[in-house]
């Protein structure tokens, strides 16, 4: 096996200390890569009340929030952009290559997004700034996560793929932990509608992306493109032969597993906006509960979260991916509308009960899709089609969960509509489950 020791230098037949030192710079970057993306979505989510009055033209309140909760929903317009571009250059080019670009790129729109003046200030520029700047920041994060699972799937031990791949997800949990802890602690000491907050509260996540995105590009300079990678590389070379068009070679070669793993990707999208991110709206808004601890329910269950998910990993290193992935789709069609119902009781221990529950189905899911959409295509199309299927999920149905989730409830008067839309998307899901080959015993490269 080659490893590199820096982006320059080449070791020959690394040490186990070398190849666990490189697996370790490979986990930390992808780790804190996914982490910035996420935490400025859910920073956006906390924020979106206070992001609404700042941001978005006076009126109804409600009307506001729409047009903030529409703006994440349109930016996610990019993410199949985003898709083509660094799933073709991640097989093309290299993992090392998308994912070190792509984290400059993510990090610097975020950043600027603290930077925005208010509407008082600029008028309708503000919202058009910010939709600019999310679809900047959506097209270059597509890449991330589908890259940093890739490169992680890659690198780690066989036996213990799914466990290292659910830092993907754990990320992503922890940077949702982050900005809710923020937003709670802003809430609780300066109030929701403080000057403290409106001014500049909300802009402090935003603005920690910039020095957090140079510091993840340096680490991502500091190793080589993963051995499975380099294997098929020197294949070619030998054969005379380069991989030029991978999207190409997926959609007439592996269309029908991106079909599939597009229907597993549904469930993950709306799942993980709706459980995690749109909820702590949905108790403060429609259900009329109190803010604060709407904000603390949160925080509890993706600590709980972090926990559940890297254990769901390990398990699926010994069970499967495609049981796991069943388990989790066949639970959310029987839960969650109970769930819903018990959210509306306004009880704080029986809210609690239910969010931790749905959490635990998402973490089934959630921890063990990394690794199985990672298994699921050859080296040549692995960070393409993880890509394509994740982001066209989370493009129509993940961007647009608390969107359709707040229309759904004005237009039919139940509180308890969102509850049956995640329904409807498990049932796909767990058809596209029952359809899937499970590789999560093969090594990477037997994968055809």
């Amino acid at each position: 096996m080659i490893s590199m020791a820096s982006s320059d230098t080449i070791a020959i037949n690394p040490t186990a200390e070398e190849e666990h030192a490189t697996l370790r710079r490979v986990a930390v970057s992808s780790f804190l890569g996914n982490f910035i993306e996420w935490f400025d979505y859910a920073s956006y989510s906390y924020f979106a009340t206070v992001i609404a009055l700042v941001l978005m033209p006076p009126g109804d309140p409600t009307v506001a929030l729409l047009e903030t909760f529409g703006v994440f929903a349109l930016s996610f317009l990019m993410r199949p952009v985003g898709a083509f571009f660094w799933g073709h250059m991640g097989d093309k080019k290299g993992r090392k290559w998308a994912l070190a670009t792509s984290i400059l790129l993510m990090s610097a729109a975020t950043f600027v997004i603290g930077l925005l003046p208010t509407y008082e200030s600029i008028g309708i520029l503000a919202p058009i700034l910010l939709l600019c700047l999310r679809m900047v920041q959506s097209f270059s994060a597509s890449g991330e996560y589908a890259g940093a699972a890739t490169f992680l799937a890659e690198y780690a031990p066989a036996n213990h793929r799914g466990l290292y791949c659910s830092l993907v997800p754990a990320s992503t949990a922890v940077g949702l932990l982050v900005g809710s802890t923020l937003a709670t602690l802003m809430f609780v000491n300066f109030g929701h509608d403080s000057a403290f907050v409106t001014e500049w509260g909300w802009r402090i996540p935003f603005l920690l992306a910039g020095p957090l995105g140079i510091i993840t590009h340096y680490i991502r300079t500091r190793v080589s493109d993963s051995p499975v990678y380099q294997e098929m590389q020197d294949k070619l070379e030998a054969k005379g032969e380069s991989d030029d068009k991978p999207i190409k070679l997926l959609l007439t070669h592996h269309l029908r597993p991106l079909i599939i793993s597009f229907g597993a990707c549904m469930l993950n999208a709306v799942g993980f906006y709706a459980v995690l991110t749109y909820l702590p709206n949905y108790l403060q808004d429609t259900v009329g509960y109190n803010a604060g601890d709407a904000s603390l329910i949160t925080t509890i269950c993706l600590v709980a979260y972090v926990a559940f998910i890297f254990l769901s990993g390990r398990v699926s290193d010994r069970f499967g991916r495609k049981k796991m992935l069943i388990i989790a789709s066949a639970g959310f069609i029987v839960f969650t509308v109970p769930a819903f119902y018990m959210m509306n009781t306004e009880n704080f221990v029986i809210i609690l009960i239910a969010e931790l529950f749905m959490c635990l189905l998402l973490t089934i899911n959630d921890g063990t899709l990394s690794s199985y959409l990672s298994e699921t295509f050859p080296t040549e199309v692995r960070y393409s089609g993880f890509a394509l299927s994740f982001n066209f999920a989370n493009a129509i149905f993940g961007g647009s969960a608390s969107f359709i989730s707040i229309a759904l409830i004005q237009a039919t008067g139940n509180p308890i509509a969102p509850a049956w839309y995640m329904v409807v998307i498990s049932v796909v899901a767990l058809i596209a489950m029952c359809l899937t080959h499970d590789n999560s015993k093969k090594k990477l490269t037997d994968i055809k």
